[in-house]
C-alpha cells in the first residue's frame, strides 16, 4: 500500500496530461486502480516480450534445431506453429473465456504453461539429438502455442475492464519501448560475444531462463485489480465460433479492420527476406546481433511515439505505418540489385533496412491493438479479438505456401511482392473509421 501514492504520481507524470484522471470505457469503482494496474500490466507485458525475443523461433530455436541435429525440413514448421498456433484457436477459446467473470487467472495460467513448455523445450535439448529432438521441440512449441492462444484473448479483455480508453496504446508503447530495450542489449551482448553453434547447453539455459520471465510475469499479472465481467454468451464452443465468424459478413467496419490487418501482415512477414539478403552479404554472427539491436532500437525509440498518436488515432498510426513498410523495400532492393553503394554501407544496408522495418511494424503491432480495442467494447471485444486473431492466424498458416514463390523471383522479388500487399492495406486504412472520438 505504501507505493501506492508512489505509483500514482508516476503514472500522473507519464500517462495523464491533464488535472483530472482519465477513467473513460472502464467500469467506475476500477479508476482508483488504475496506476497500480497500468504498471503491473506493463512489467508482465515487458516480462514475456522480452522471452519472446529469447526464444524467437527465426533466430534462437532455428539454430538449436541445427545443434541437436534435427532435420532441416523442421524448421519450416517453427514460425507457423508459434504463430498460427496462438492464433487459430482463439475463436473456441473465446467461448470458454466469456463464461469466466474474471479473465485475469486465464492469463496467469496460460502464462505457466508457456513456462513449462519452454523449461520441456530445454531438457529435449539437453537430453535428446536429432530427429527425436526436433519432433519434441515442436511437440512443446505446440503447447506453448496454444497457451498463448488464451493468453492473447484473456489480456485484451483484462486490460478493456482495467486500463482506460485513450491510455491503452501508451501501455502498449511503454511496454514495447521497454522491452525493445532490453532485446537491444541482448542484441549487443550477441555482437560482442556470439555463442558457439555447438553449445547446447546456452540455448538449454537460455530456455529455461525465458521460462522463468514467464513465471516472473504470471507472479506480478495476479496482482492486477480487475473487476468481474459480464459472462452472457458463454455457450458451446464450436457452434458459438462458427456463429462469430458472422461476423465478418454482418459487421462490415470489422471486415475492413481484418482485411487491413491481413494486408499489412507484409510488416512482419517482410522482415526473414531482409535477413537473407543481409545473409548473402555477410553470413557472422556479429551480422545476426546487428539485427537484432536495429529490432531494439526501432522498438525503444518509436513504441512510446506510435502509442501516444494510437490514443489520438490508430487509424492514422496504421496509415502512416503501413506506408513506412511498404514503401521501404522498394528503396532498399533498387539500392541492392543497382549496388551504387560502397561496400561498406552495402552491408549494413539490410540492418538499416531492418530498422526502419521494425519502426513501421512496431506501429503496425500498437495501431491494431489499440484499434481493436477500441472499436467495441463488454463480450464484443472478445469476440473481435478471437474472430480477427483465428483469420489472421490462417492466413499466416497459409503464407508459408508463399514460400515456395522464392524459388522464382528470389527473396528480394518475394519483398517486392509484399510490398504491393502493404500497399494495398496502406490504401485501404483511409476507410476505417475513427474510434478514439
Amino acid at each position: 500500500m505504501a507505493l501506492q501514492p508512489d505509483m500514482d504520481r508516476l503514472y500522473d507524470q507519464l500517462v495523464e496530461e491533464e488535472d483530472t484522471r482519465v477513467c473513460k470505457d472502464i467500469p467506475e469503482d476500477a479508476c482508483s486502480n488504475v496506476p497500480a494496474n497500468f504498471f503491473r500490466q506493463v512489467a508482465a507485458v515487458v516480462m514475456t516480450s522480452l522471452g519472446d525475443t529469447l526464444t524467437n523461433p527465426k533466430t534462437t530455436l532455428a539454430w538449436l534445431l541445427g545443434v541437436v541435429g534435427a532435420p532441416t525440413a523442421m524448421v519450416a514448421w517453427l514460425v507457423p506453429l508459434r504463430d498460427s498456433g496462438s492464433m487459430l484457436p482463439q475463436m473456441f477459446i473465446a467461448a470458454y473465456v466469456r463464461r469466466q467473470a474474471l479473465r485475469k487467472p486465464l492469463w496467469v495460467a496460460g502464462s505457466l504453461i508457456q513456462a513449462a513448455a519452454l523449461v520441456a523445450m530445454g531438457a529435449a535439448a539437453w537430453l535428446a539429438e536429432g530427429f527425436m529432438a526436433g519432433l519434441l521441440l515442436l511437440g512443446c512449441l505446440a503447447l506453448f502455442s496454444l497457451a498463448r492462444s488464451l493468453c492473447s484473448v484473456a489480456i485484451k479483455d483484462v486490460m478493456g475492464k482495467t486500463i482506460p480508453k485513450t491510455r491503452r496504446g501508451r501501455m502498449h508503447g511503454m511496454a514495447t519501448t521497454l522491452s525493445g530495450a532490453l532485446a537491444l542489449a541482448f542484441g549487443v551482448y550477441m555482437m560482442l560475444r556470439p555463442p558457439a553453434d555447438s553449445d547446447v547447453l546456452f540455448y538449454a539455459l537460455l530456455l529455461v531462463g525465458s521460462a522463468m520471465l514467464w513465471v516472473a510475469a504470471a507472479i506480478l499479472y495476479q496482482r492486477v485489480e480487475e473487476t468481474p465481467g459480464a459472462t452472457e454468451g458463454g455457450a458451446n464452443a464450436i457452434s458459438e465460433a462458427i456463429s462469430r465468424v458472422g461476423l465478418l459478413r454482418d459487421d462490415a467496419p470489422f471486415r475492413r479492420f481484418v482485411i487491413t490487418r491481413a494486408l499489412l501482415l507484409c510488416s512482419a512477414l517482410s522482415a526473414p527476406y531482409y535477413v537473407v539478403l543481409g545473409q548473402e552479404v555477410e553470413a557472422s554472427l556479429s551480422m545476426l546481433g546487428a539485427f537484432l539491436v536495429a529490432n531494439g532500437l526501432a522498438n525503444s525509440l518509436s513504441a512510446m511515439f506510435w502509442g501516444r498518436m494510437a490514443d489520438l488515432s490508430s487509424r492514422q498510426v496504421l496509415i502512416r505505418a503501413g506506408f513506412l513498410a511498404s514503401l521501404l523495400a522498394p528503396v532498399v532492393v533498387g539500392l541492392h540489385w543497382w549496388n551504387i553503394l560502397p561496400q561498406t554501407l552495402h552491408t549494413w544496408l539490410f540492418p538499416a533496412a531492418f530498422f526502419v522495418l521494425g519502426i513501421a511494424h512496431a506501429g503496425v503491432r500498437v495501431g491494431r491493438k489499440t484499434y481493436v480495442l477500441d472499436m467495441a467494447g463488454g463480450n464484443k471485444r472478445t469476440d473481435y479479438v478471437a474472430v480477427s486473431n483465428s483469420i489472421i492466424g490462417l492466413l499466416l498458416l497459409s503464407a508459408g505456401f508463399l514460400g515456395l514463390l522464392t524459388a522464382l523471383i528470389g527473396p528480394a522479388g518475394m519483398l517486392l511482392a509484399l510490398s504491393a500487399l502493404g500497399l494495398c492495406g496502406a490504401l485501404l486504412s483511409f476507410g476505417l473509421k475513427e474510434v478514439q472520438s
